[in-house]
Parts: C-alpha cells; sequence; structure tokens
C-alpha cells in the first residue's frame, strides 16, 4: 500500500484531481493522509469534501484551522469574511452529512513513525503527548456540546501552554498550537500576528517551532502545512508540504513508505484562486 501526504488543498479540487492522477492513486490500493485546511479560499471547497468523504477509509485528514472556521461559520459561532468561499458547502443538501464527518476528522495522526499536524508542535511536548492532547480536542468535537465548544474556542490567549491548564483555556492553547502555530520562543511562548514572513522572518525573541532547540519531537519527523511562505523545507526531522496551492503555487504530496523514509515531493501547478496576503 502507497501512502501519500498531501498538503493544504484549500478548496482546490481540480489541482487536487490532477495531484491523484499524476500519483496513480488508487483508493482500493492506496492511502491519502491530508495535512489539513481541506476547504475555503479555493474554488471548489464543496467538491474537495464529496470526494474525500466517498473515499471513505482510503483518505485521512488532520483538521486545520479553515476546516474549523467552516464549523464555526456553520453554527452562527464566525461571521463568514470576505475572503471565505465556503457559501456552496453551506447551502448544499448534503450540508448536514459533510459538517458531521469534517468534525470527526482527528487533530493529529502518527504514522510511519511520522507525526502529522496541520501548523505545529509546542516544543515542550513529545509526539505522544501531542497525541494525547489532540484526543481531548478530537473528543470534545465528536461530543453532544461540540457547539460550545466552538463559542470558547477562539482567541490568543493563553499563549503559552503549562501542564495546569484546564477546560476551555486548556483546549484553545492546544487547538491554537495544532492549528495556528509558525513562531513561538524558546519556552514555548506562541506567536500569532506575523503571519506572512518565511522562517527567517521571525519577529525578535520568537523562532520558527521547528527550531527551537530543545524541542521534545526533534527527534522523530513532524510533517504539517499551514505556512505557504515558508518555501521549500524536508529536514531529517520536519515535512512542510503547504506549497501555496491556492495562491498560484503547487499542491504537493509525498509518499511515505513502511520504514519511514520519504520521496521527494510529486507536484502540480495551481492557478491562484486568491490573492497572497489575502487572509491566510
Amino acid at each position: 500500500m502507497a501512502l501519500y501526504l498531501i498538503g493544504d488543498v484549500q478548496g482546490c479540487d481540480t489541482a487536487l484531481a490532477r495531484l491523484l492522477d499524476q500519483l496513480a492513486f488508487s483508493p482500493s490500493r492506496d492511502q491519502l493522509l491530508l495535512l489539513g485546511d481541506l476547504v475555503n479560499r479555493g474554488p471548489e471547497s464543496l467538491a474537495v469534501l464529496r470526494r474525500l468523504t466517498a473515499l471513505g477509509d482510503a483518505a485521512a485528514c488532520v483538521l486545520g484551522n479553515h476546516d474549523l472556521h467552516l464549523l464555526a461559520v456553520a453554527q452562527g459561532v464566525r461571521q463568514p469574511s470576505r475572503t471565505d468561499t465556503l457559501a456552496g458547502i453551506l447551502a448544499a443538501p448534503d450540508r448536514p452529512a459533510l459538517l458531521d464527518w469534517l468534525r470527526h476528522r482527528p487533530m493529529a495522526l502518527h504514522e510511519r513513525g511520522v507525526l502529522m499536524v496541520h501548523a505545529g508542535v509546542l516544543p515542550q511536548w513529545s509526539a505522544a503527548q501531542t497525541l494525547r492532547l489532540a484526543a481531548e480536542v478530537q473528543a470534545v468535537l465528536r461530543g453532544a456540546d461540540w457547539a460550545v465548544f466552538l463559542h470558547q474556542m477562539y482567541g490568543n490567549q493563553p499563549d503559552q501552554w503549562h501542564d495546569g491548564l484546564q477546560g476551555a483555556l486548556r483546549l484553545r492553547v492546544i487547538v491554537n498550537a495544532l492549528t495556528r502555530l509558525r513562531f513561538c520562543s524558546a519556552d514555548g511562548r506562541m506567536e500569532f500576528a506575523t503571519k506572512d514572513r518565511a522562517a527567517d522572518g521571525a519577529p525578535p525573541g520568537y523562532m520558527p517551532w521547528f527550531d527551537v532547540p530543545s524541542r521534545r519531537t526533534a527527534g522523530g519527523v513532524v510533517a504539517f502545512g499551514h505556512w505557504s511562505t515558508l518555501g521549500k523545507l524536508q529536514r531529517s526531522d520536519v515535512i512542510a508540504l503547504d506549497t501555496g496551492c491556492v495562491w498560484g503555487g503547487c499542491l504537493s504530496a509525498v509518499r511515505l513508505d513502511a520504514d519511514g523514509r520519504w520521496s521527494d515531493p510529486v507536484q502540480v501547478r495551481c492557478p491562484p484562486a486568491q490573492t497572497p496576503g489575502g487572509g491566510r
């Protein structure tokens, strides 16, 4: 079985179809692992969700910030922004089934020695702890009070993890790290104001989360998306796969072998669906 990791699709179903053709993907033989932000900004978010739900167990996805935004808009927790492209989903006859499928997706995955999240991992967290904390959010999203949680999810504070956090504040830190993190300090304080810079554009006192020297996940491999301005980044410990599909870049995939090795990216070029900088 071939296992493919795919970066942020963001509603670009035509590009996803072309990429799957290039991979010669077969749902009876292969599996996709998508790194979040399945929807929004691109023109075909409804088609993306319908494609992935139809694939059943052949497609697994972690949730990204745009996926959570869709759930929040659908529940009236957030207002759509001017750059959102979610109207097709919200008006679709199969909206309830699609949203129910989405809220049952995980926040993190671990396959073949690779930890997969949408955005990042705080330096204090090991891979095992990351999966346990992700499971706390997953349990709430899949529970009866999931809409209540969405009302409590937004905010930049607390901006740092400690084990004594409880309730909504604890869950907010977990969500922010897994779906929004780019830069943090050496002691794990998160910075959210900087969005459209490369790794060398960190504000004073901060660094890319994957460059924190004491990061507990440094001994393994973390795959993530979310950071389209990062550029190509494949190191022994990180695989970055958001290559700016929706901004006129590429949609990228890597093949993950059974022994944890991965291929060079397979990419398809994408016409821009949004203006760079328009609400990442």
